[in-house]
């Protein structure tokens, strides 16, 4: 039997055993607390149900990626960008191929020194009719056997620059005919009104019609003519009027050479150019339609009244 001295007392055990369940304890809670940290739970896994900031924003790709995002090539704009209005609307002229189709010509460019009227362009107006007389008018190109021409309207005659033009011009009912420009309707002639000779309207209704409405445009018509020049009565070599007759499109300008090059001469209602000093009058005369092309002719003499005929002719349009 041990004796008294190696035998633990009831009260000694239990004071060395509350701090043994203190610590324990203690263990214990430190143990729960760590493994509720978030800390914890994401070391734990536990991702979904304690999303950080990160993963908050990694959603966001993912509902968007299904979405499709325009490209560049399935947007509109290179179809607004491409080119085509203005040449749509150039090729689209209705009245153009309409006078194309009925009159032997080439397809009209772009015509940089015309002025009020211009190809490829449709004008609105109406139709009167005037006596003629013996074919002379405003332009001055004399008489004429010719029966088919036309009076412009002042605002489209232009000082002069309709003069010789080639129009086409329809009616509403749907006749045509072809006239020159041979002479200015007075104001109050409208813009786009033609005043035609009693042969060219009966073209497009009865002559107790009156005024018929019209629609009228350019034409480069096919000719085998040849451009004449002639000087002005009075026209010598210290003043000089030169005109071209004949020509296959409206004409843009004349020039005549002197001692410093090519001058270019101021043009007249009465479709003149006049030289007031005399410089060039006799030498080298270049004239240029429309469209830019420029014709020299050379050896034209200083005979008032008479119409010199040359070797050239614009181009067909």
């Amino acid at each position: 039997m041990a004796s008294p001295s190696h035998r633990r007392s009831p009260s000694k055990w239990r004071n060395a055993l509350v701090p043994a369940v203190v610590v324990a304890a203690v263990a214990l809670a430190a143990s729960l607390l760590m493994a509720l940290r978030p800390d914890g739970a994401a070391t734990a896994g536990h991702t979904t149900t304690a999303p950080t900031t990160g993963s908050r924003s990694a959603p966001s790709p993912t509902t968007q990626s299904p979405t499709p995002t325009p490209t560049p090539t399935s947007k509109p704009k290179p179809s607004k960008a491409s080119p085509g209005p203005t040449a749509t609307r150039a090729t689209s002229a209705p009245a153009r191929s309409s006078a194309e189709s009925t009159t032997p010509q080439r397809a009209s460019g772009s015509a940089p020194l015309a002025g009020r009227i211009r190809p490829g362009t449709v004008y609105e107006g109406v139709a009167t009719f005037y006596d003629t007389g013996n074919g002379d008018g405003a332009c001055l190109y004399g008489p004429t056997d010719d029966v088919m021409t036309a009076a412009m309207n002042h605002t489209d005659y232009e000082t002069a620059k309709a003069c010789g033009a080639h129009v086409l011009v329809r009616a509403a009912g749907g006749a045509s005919v072809t006239v020159r420009v041979t002479n200015e309707c007075p104001l109050p002639c409208a813009p786009g009104q033609l005043d035609l000779s009693a042969e060219a309207f009966a073209r497009l209704a009865a002559p107790s019609t009156g005024r018929v409405p019209i629609t009228w445009s350019l034409l480069s018509p096919e000719t085998s003519d040849k451009i004449s020049i002639r000087y002005k009565t009075g026209s010598s070599s210290h003043w000089c009027g030169i005109q071209a007759t004949g020509h296959r499109n409206p004409l843009a300008r004349l020039e005549v050479r002197d001692a410093s090059g090519w001058r270019q001469l101021p043009r007249t209602e009465y479709n003149y150019f006049l030289s007031e000093r005399g410089s060039g009058c006799g030498g080298a005369i270049r004239i240029t339609d429309i469209y830019g092309e420029a014709l020299t002719v050379e050896g034209i003499s200083i005979s008032p009244d008479v119409a010199q005929p040359t070797r050239v002719q614009f181009a067909a349009r």
